[in-house]
């Protein structure tokens, strides 16, 4: 059984904290961000990025062949290098076309990040210990993005070109940070098999042919627009629906950060023992429960509504912490070890194509009325809950060990 030592799994905790910092300090100041550094118009900078977006999609099944044939290790340290050299030139990048190759390797790089990241704790462990792996990056991740927000606010504060400068240094300076201390990792990949022969077991074609874990795929994708949703809509809904202070808006996401960031890992261990796709399930049902409470808000008001919103903002984060979990662990233990790499690549399809097409299909649903967005959003989660419990009957969530090659 696989196994690193612990100086090992801090080093990989410890990068994976770090880029989890540069994604908070970016994500929020992405428009101005980019703005403030190459000087192009606000429709330029949204169409760039967009196509840029739409560029790292499609290289997301070279990023699975890579994976498979290189380790998730080397993978996840070229995603950082990238979008350090990237952070680095985008003071540089005032020209449109330079705009567009520095947001296409920032794209590539956090698309690139997930997967391979993932495959590399499959790599380093199996069984409960992976889960556990799994468990403490997913929480401190949710606290590195809390940090840099943090960050990315008091950057701000500075004022001028001078704070969004500081910012390009200081996400260059953190990514290539993480790049070192994940280089620090020893490797777990087996190198002993020849690389023709790793390669010539399995394909994409193998990943189509998988039919349940071609649900759990699209179970994600439906169940990723409850996530997206906190980001993009729900500051509008209780801003403009419900009418409470935008103080209070962001204090709902201040809830959710702490919350997942101080009980990911505790839940998770509840949760080591079940059968992760019926755990998952229950957490798209908890889910369901916090949309439907969301859309009765509107009818309160004054200082029950901001105890309401709390609340309700309470047992979302419940759902996410219930799923989450298992939901990851599904993903990376469900994926055949010798081509985990274009599983996890085709799994992390599904949340960058929901990503891209969540801001389309929220805002229309967000002017639709004040209940329809909740009703949608349900009705998705459940979907997806649903496809996972079917998963569980046909398939349980399966450890594959890795084939063993034969030399010729």
């Amino acid at each position: 059984m696989r196994s690193t030592s612990p100086s090992a799994r801090r080093r990989f905790i410890a990068a994976s904290f770090v880029d989890a910092i540069g994604n908070g300090i970016y994500v929020p100041l992405t428009m101005l961000f980019v703005h403030a550094l190459t000087g192009q118009s606000l429709t330029a900078i949204g169409t760039g990025l967009t196509l840029a977006g739409l560029g790292a999609l499609a290289a997301m099944p070279a990023v699975g062949v890579l994976i498979d044939r290189h380790g998730g290790k080397r993978v996840y340290i070229g995603s950082l290098a990238l979008r350090a050299v990237a952070f680095a030139l985008y003071p540089l990048a005032t020209s449109y076309p330079a705009f567009l190759a520095v947001a296409l390797a920032v794209a590539v790089g956090m698309w690139a990040s997930a997967p391979s990241q993932q495959s590399l704790i499959g790599e380093m462990a199996e069984g409960a210990e992976r889960d556990r792996l799994l468990a403490w990056n997913r929480s401190l991740r949710n606290g590195g993005m809390g940090f840099g927000a943090l960050a990315a606010a008091a950057m701000l504060a500075v004022g001028g070109g001078t704070g969004y400068l500081a910012a390009a240094l200081a996400l260059a300076a953190a990514f290539a940070a993480a790049a070192v201390l994940v280089a620090l990792v020893p490797a777990q990949r087996d190198t002993t098999a020849p690389e023709t022969t790793v390669r010539a077991e399995g394909g994409y074609r193998d990943v189509l042919a998988d039919r349940p874990y071609l649900k759990i795929t699209v179970a994600n994708f439906l169940i990723g627009f409850g996530y997206t949703a906190q980001a993009i809509a729900l500051p509008v809904f209780l801003t403009r629906d419900v009418g409470i202070p935008d103080a209070v808006a962001g204090l709902v996401f201040a809830v959710n950060t702490a919350l997942v960031a101080g009980l990911g890992v505790p839940v998770a261990r509840r949760l080591i023992r079940a059968r992760r796709g019926r755990a998952a399930a229950l957490g798209t049902a908890v889910f369901a429960l916090s949309f439907a409470a969301f859309a009765l808000l509107p009818a309160l008001g004054g200082t029950i509504a901001i105890v309401a919103v709390l609340a309700t903002a309470v047992v979302y984060t419940a759902g996410e912490l219930i799923h989450s979990a298992p939901a990851e662990s599904l993903a990376v233990h469900a994926a055949p070890d010798h081509i985990r790499g274009r599983y996890l690549a085709v799994y992390q399809l599904s949340w960058s194509l929901c990503r891209t097409v969540a801001p389309m299909v929220l805002g229309l649903l967000l002017d639709a009325g004040t209940w329809q967005l909740w009703a949608a959003l349900a009705a998705a989660v459940l979907t997806g809950g649903a496809l996972l419990l079917h998963t569980d009957r046909t398939r349980s969530a399966r450890v594959t060990a890795q084939p063993v090659a034969v030399p010729a």
